[in-house]
């Protein structure tokens, strides 16, 4: 999805969020149960961008009638080097209702967990959301 590639690697939080369906789910790759709603999937974005060093989408990806999409990126968390994955579903109006990300190695992705654990209490007690199952 070129308008969500655009947004992120411009820092563009609030277009990102401007994207967001508002019952959006957030599928985490280090967390099982998949976060619901807007407000929940914009604040995890802000921290990760606050995370990720070295950002950059290398491909993307267009499938399923226009309305799925694949980007695929490359960062740094630390001294870890990781490529991922971000899976984009966008509903009849345009707007992302499933957003999937992949990370791999398993090193890179235990820094990212580690990284935006440290972050996730302030994240849950700012939005008043329930922490998901891990």
């Amino acid at each position: 999805m070129r308008a969500f590639r655009e947004a992120v690697e411009a820092g563009d939080l609030g277009a990102v969020e401007a994207l967001l369906a508002e019952d959006v789910v957030f599928s985490s790759p280090a967390v099982f149960k998949p976060y619901a709603g807007r407000a929940v999937t914009a604040a995890i974005l802000r921290a990760v961008s606050e995370v990720f060093e070295d950002f950059r989408y290398a491909r993307e990806l267009t499938g399923g009638e226009g309305r799925d999409h694949a980007l695929v990126f490359t960062a740094r968390v630390g001294e870890k080097q990781l490529t991922g994955c971000d899976f984009i579903h966008v509903d009849e109006d345009g707007l992302i209702d499933e957003l999937t990300v992949m990370v791999r190695p398993l090193s890179g992705l235990q820094a990212l967990a580690a990284a935006m654990g440290a972050r996730f209490e302030a994240i849950t007690n700012a939005l008043d959301a329930p922490v998901a199952d891990r």
